[in-house]
């Protein structure tokens, strides 16, 4: 799988927050601050797994009706993988 420039760019953009979350926490900044960028973070991680699991499907998907395969599981594959990260 190729991984995209957007892709990589929203992983350093987690990195950034995460960085920016281990600051705040340096600082002692407020418990309410600090849940509101640790849960932004999460989302980020959640929607950029999303982005990724979507483009290897689509791959994965017209590789497999190229070879003739059958893509049910190759869809079942990537829902269980997105279900069991949350």
């Amino acid at each position: 799988m190729e991984y995209t420039d957007q892709m990589k760019n929203r992983v350093k953009r987690i990195e950034g927050q995460l960085r920016g979350i281990l600051k705040m926490m340096e600082e002692n900044s407020d418990c309410r601050d600090l849940i509101t960028q640790m849960s932004a973070a999460r989302t980020a991680i959640d929607r950029t797994m999303g982005v990724v699991v979507s483009s290897n499907l689509v791959e994965c998907v017209r590789q497999a009706e190229q070879d003739g395969e059958n893509t049910e599981d190759l869809v079942k594959e990537a829902v269980n993988l997105l279900v069991k990260s949350r």
